[in-house]
């Protein structure tokens, strides 16, 4: 789903991000409820850029990577945490493309992303290039999503990927193996 936020642009740039885990829900400006099996997962697109809720069997879950007033979290390029019973990876990075380049992946990832039953992206007003867009995904007992946050004025896009699934217990050594 591709949709025209009706808000101004409040990320400045990708280095304003910051990255949380367990925030409540924030106000979204549009958002998409997604079922994926037994995994129930609401993309959100902010005015300050994403939010994913999830929920599953084992509980529930919830990022946010926005530019939040007064954090001091900044956007990490990984984490690996454990959340109740599942396993929890994130992971972020910053492209740095030419205007050219910029426009294409742009394009690229629009496409992508606007006509994916599970995907939404959002674009703010004042250029077509500024956006941030969500993709997810199961695969393997596990939920995945993509984000998108893209700074036409910096040509910086900003990616991020996570991966949420049951925690894999210690395989057990027998008394013989040791």
């Amino acid at each position: 789903m591709l949709t025209t936020l009706n808000t101004a642009y409040t990320d400045t740039r990708a280095a304003d991000l910051a990255w949380t885990l367990g925030r409540e829900p924030l106000p979204a400006l549009a958002s998409l409820d997604v079922e994926l099996e037994d995994a129930k997962l609401q993309l959100r697109l902010l005015g300050a850029s994403h939010q994913v809720l999830l929920e599953e069997e084992q509980g529930s879950c919830s990022e946010t990577v926005a530019c939040i007033p007064g954090s001091s979290t900044p956007l990490p390029l990984g984490v690996a945490k454990r959340v109740g019973d599942w396993e929890y990876e994130f992971a972020a990075r910053v492209e740095v493309l030419t205007p050219g380049s910029f426009a294409g992946r742009a394009q690229e990832l629009l496409a992508l992303v606007a006509d994916h039953p599970h995907g939404l992206a959002g674009v703010f007003p004042g250029s077509p290039h500024a956006f941030t867009a969500l993709l997810a995904h199961r695969r393997e007992g596990q939920v995945h999503w993509r984000t998108w946050h893209a700074y036409p004025q910096d040509g910086q896009l900003v990616a991020t990927r996570t991966r949420v699934g049951a925690r894999v217990p210690a395989p057990q050594l027998s008394a013989a193996a040791v």
